[in-house]
């Protein structure tokens, strides 16, 4: 009997979320788009200098970067499948291009360091953040947590 039970074939969940769960915010995609953003600059801020503490810290911003924008994508595309209907599409034509935009700027913040690229994917997240709030009838403020 036991051994029945251990042999058996496992149930897998993955989540955010096909429950559907009903909890949605683009705040996580705002947070991981302000420190793409906040590490690009950071690391330009660092120069041109190649002692290994500077290399090792330019390397580390570097990556959490890219961490970030992949986290950026993932909560996106969670927004997009997950979240937003055929109805949303119809008030809002343009939703998906700005989703597909949205996405390439996190792939280009990842292939660059371009401070100009870190706030445009922070503008065009704002962009959806506007939009989803909009979906729900409020009016929810996009605050930063670093707005220098």
């Amino acid at each position: 009997m036991f051994l029945a039970r251990l042999l058996r074939p496992a149930n897998v969940a993955h989540a955010h979320c096909d429950g559907p769960c009903g909890v949605y915010d683009p705040a996580s995609a705002r947070i991981a788009a302000e420190a793409v953003l906040s590490m690009a600059k950071k690391a330009l801020a660092l120069g041109d200098a190649m002692d290994p503490a500077t290399v090792n810290t330019r390397t580390r911003f570097i990556q959490i970067k890219e961490q970030q924008a992949d986290v950026v994508k993932h909560e996106l595309d969670v927004l997009w499948h997950d979240y937003f209907k055929p109805e949303h599409l119809e008030k809002y034509p343009d939703l998906h291009d700005k989703f597909w935009k949205a996405t390439k700027l996190a792939s280009k913040n990842k292939h660059e360091i371009d401070p100009a690229n870190g706030q445009a994917l922070l503008d065009a997240v704002k962009d959806v953040h506007d939009i989803f709030w909009a979906t729900k009838g409020r009016e929810v403020p996009f605050y930063l947590a670093n707005p220098a």
